[in-house]
């Protein structure tokens, strides 16, 4: 899936779905975590990784 596919289904911005892409964003909304794992049918863990 493209992250304009992404996107449109989770229905953020392009550039909001990037920033979390490449791991510059500062938080996440779970609303927008659940889309996220609704759209790509995975658990939250599938996506996100802790780094200290």
């Amino acid at each position: 899936m493209s992250l304009n596919e992404l996107s449109e289904k989770v229905d953020i911005t392009l550039s909001n779905l990037s920033i979390l892409k490449t791991g510059k964003a500062k938080a996440v909304r779970f609303s927008t975590l659940e889309a996220i794992c609704k759209a790509l049918d995975c658990q939250p863990g599938d996506i996100l990784e802790y780094r200290p």
